[in-house]
């Protein structure tokens, strides 16, 4: 098994809360740069497959882990003691987790948030949802073009850690290095976490693309002309532009968009090859966060008056049963005249 780096500090206690394909291969990093680290998950059936058969077959099958690193499904146990807490839970669940957890997590702990997803009635982003369950933590996010199973193969990967605290960043640069995986620092926690809620809208629009065979020039269309809408709509609301260059915004974005890894990507294909949303949602089998995402960003882009054109074509075909052909020249055909607007003063638009 690969070996992490040494660090400067191996007495972290480390619990990953969702053992899901990342927060798994996550929490295997970890043991194996030498933190005592526990993995908790919710399911007693999950925890006794994994217990017996030395491997977690329904999200990593064949990904091989630690001899340290320990299971549980009981919160209290895997919190105890532990300074560094990594919420790998849907976002759709973090809420609920974080006012369970509560209780067991030490006052000094640090928290990070991997969840790419922005809550129904609130519009909050998963790291605002830990502040306001636990308000008097330090918190971070974890975002970037990550796909799991690439990492458990050990391809040479990078990320993005987001925080105003530079103990959290720190943290998290120091515990997860290693010779595959780089950790880059990022204070626009805000931006990056949008921008890794946002992508996941237009890798479903490049699902339908592909599925549409279109060429290269149009696939080139649809990945620059998402990186300008989903810039274009946090902006507007206070992301720092920048960070859309980046790890987290273009390198996310064309992940998403190009990989059958992506689950958001293949719930495209599946649109774009006739199915139903029903129908592709069951087809992929996980949470894809790309759904429920499109949903709020255009109720918020219509209600702010932003200019939306994939995300509202995609709303569409996904809730008003519009055909895909139709949307799909809705997207291509429906955008403003400016390339890269944050260049652009607003007077000049």
């Amino acid at each position: 098994m690969e070996q992490g780096f040494l660090t400067t500090n191996n007495n972290y206690k480390i619990a990953v809360l969702g053992a899901g394909s990342f927060g798994t291969v996550i929490a295997n990093m970890l043991a194996v740069n030498g933190f005592a680290t526990t993995l908790w998950m919710r399911s007693d059936k999950q925890l006794q497959a994994i217990n017996s058969i030395g491997e977690n077959a329904a999200y990593l099958p064949g990904y091989q882990f630690d001899p340290t690193l320990r299971f549980t499904t009981e919160l209290e146990q895997a919190l105890e003691g532990a300074d560094t807490v990594f919420f790998a839970v849907p976002s759709s669940a973090l809420r609920q987790v974080a006012k369970l957890a509560k209780a067991w997590i030490n006052t000094d702990a640090l928290l990070i948030s991997t969840a790419k997803g922005i809550e129904a009635d609130s519009f909050a982003l998963p790291s605002q949802i830990l502040e306001q369950e636990l308000p008097d933590a330090k918190v971070g996010v974890l975002s970037g073009p990550n796909l799991a199973k690439e990492i458990a193969s050990y391809e040479i990967t990078a990320t993005v850690i987001a925080s105003e605290h530079d103990e959290v960043c720190i943290r998290a640069q120091e515990i997860l290095a290693s010779k595959y995986f780089r950790i880059y620092a990022n204070h626009d926690r805000y931006g990056v976490e949008l921008a890794g809620a946002l992508k996941n809208i237009y890798a479903i629009v490049a699902g339908i693309a592909e599925a549409m065979k279109v060429g290269q020039n149009t696939k080139s269309v649809v990945l620059t002309r998402s990186l300008a809408e989903m810039s274009r709509f946090a902006c507007q609301l206070g992301a720092d532009p920048l960070t859309f260059l980046g790890l987290s915004g273009v390198g996310d974005l064309y992940v998403t968009c190009s990989s059958p890894l992506s689950r958001n990507f293949r719930i495209g294909v599946a649109l774009g090859s006739g199915n139903s949303l029903d129908q592709a949602i069951i087809d992929v089998g996980q949470v894809a966060e790309g759904v429920n995402t499109t949903k709020l960003v255009k109720e918020r882009a219509d209600e702010l008056g932003i200019y939306m054109p994939l995300a509202s074509a995609l709303y569409a075909t996904m809730f008003e049963q519009r055909p895909i052909v139709e949307s799909l020249r809705t997207m291509m055909v429906a955008e403003q005249n400016t390339d890269v607007e944050f260049m652009v003063k607003p007077n000049d638009r």
